[in-house]
């Protein structure tokens, strides 16, 4: 791992000697970490042409984990607890001799941005953009190993809440059980809150969980997620709570699970992103269920939750092999419930087996 972040940061002084720039200053956390393996902790990185400065506070917990390891490139500066990183970097331009500094105007704000200019006087800003999250879009082998195992995270755990008695149960004592276990498996957190929906809430989009508690023939739908070494993984199932499911829920269970396995057969390299969306929302609306205001149907995942590419209908880039995304199609009924089935996948060449599933949990309508 040491030599595939020494490599990322070369590619952004690639991009910076292109521009004109002397250094970037790196300050979003995702992209710290993509560039040095340093877990979020508030740090900055100041990479120049020969030189990368890591600024962190000096109050951080010793690391005897082994995960994040840093290499010798990297030189690591202790600030202050309460100091800021990013400006305890940016003093280091001029001793470097920086004349062009290329920041992360989208992650510092209008204050920071100033701090940084007083600090650089005699430097030129100028906006790195966002030069590595385009970077972190294709992932890595190294990378697409984290997310397998976060993915036997979240199955295992969902997994073996499946095999307990779940009713009369609330959704908040399920969902904060489920985060419970991931963590028992190796998970450093829930990748995002769970959310679990029961009866009427099932289905609905960022439902957060109620004191509601599970009652027989409830639909239950879980949206859930690990985080290993960084990188997170999203899944969603719905499920029938002890009872056989009626017709109506068989039907509706049967239209998503059919749109869902329909975006995830269209991923490909060089697909329009728009085309898993097309394709999943072509099978909701010939059944009649359209959305006034159309939720992308996927995104990609990684050390955010939500990253670049963006699966929706007038996305029109194209998909790159090694790209994890989520597909996940849902169909809310107002006032009665409804189901939302979700993966983590990652794009790969059909030659390569196509694409790679890593939420493997069932997919079927199960009475539980």
């Amino acid at each position: 791992m040491v030599d595939a972040y020494a490599g990322r940061r070369e590619r952004v002084r690639e991009h910076c000697s292109a521009a004109g720039a002397d250094a970037a200053l790196v300050t979003r956390a995702a992209n710290v970490r993509y560039l040095t393996g340093c877990a979020p902790c508030g740090a900055a990185l100041l990479l120049t042409r020969e030189r990368a400065l890591l600024s962190l506070p000096d109050d951080l917990p010793p690391d005897d984990s082994g995960e994040h390891l840093i290499d010798g490139e990297v030189t690591q500066v202790p600030v202050p607890a309460g100091a800021d990183t990013a400006l305890a970097a940016a003093a280091a331009v001029g001793r470097l001799g920086v004349r062009d500094l290329a920041v992360e105007e989208h992650d510092l704000t209008v204050t920071r941005h100033r701090a940084v200019a007083d600090l650089v006087e005699g430097a030129r800003l100028a906006d790195l953009g966002q030069v590595v999250e385009r970077l972190r879009v294709v992932k890595d082998e190294h990378e697409i190993a984290d997310l397998r195992i976060a993915a036997e995270i979240a199955d295992q755990a969902l997994g073996e809440l499946l095999e307990s008695i779940l009713v009369g149960r609330t959704e908040r004592h399920l969902a904060m059980e489920l985060e419970r276990r991931m963590i028992d498996h190796g998970a450093d957190r829930a990748a995002f809150p769970v959310s679990v929906g029961t009866g009427s809430h099932s289905g609905r989009p960022a439902h957060q969980p109620t004191d509601r508690r599970v009652e027989e023939g409830d639909f239950l739908t879980v949206v859930m997620g690990a985080q290993y070494r960084g990188y997170r993984v999203s899944t969603a199932r719905t499920f029938v709570i002890g009872a056989p499911p009626a017709p109506w829920q068989v039907e509706l269970h049967r239209l998503v699970f059919r749109a869902q396995r329909a975006g995830r057969e269209a991923l490909g390299p060089g697909v329009e992103q728009c085309v898993p969306d097309r394709v999943a929302r072509q099978v909701l609306e010939a059944a009649g269920h359209t959305e006034a205001s159309p939720r992308p149907v996927g995104h990609g995942i990684g050390l955010e939750i939500r990253e670049a590419p963006r699966l929706g209908p007038s996305d029109m880039g194209k998909l790159d092999s090694r790209v994890p995304v989520t597909v996940g199609p849902g169909v809310h009924l107002p006032g009665k419930g409804g189901v939302r089935i979700e993966d983590t996948l990652v794009v790969r060449p059909l030659a390569e087996g196509g694409p790679e599933l890593l939420t493997i949990t069932t997919k079927e309508l199960l009475a539980l």
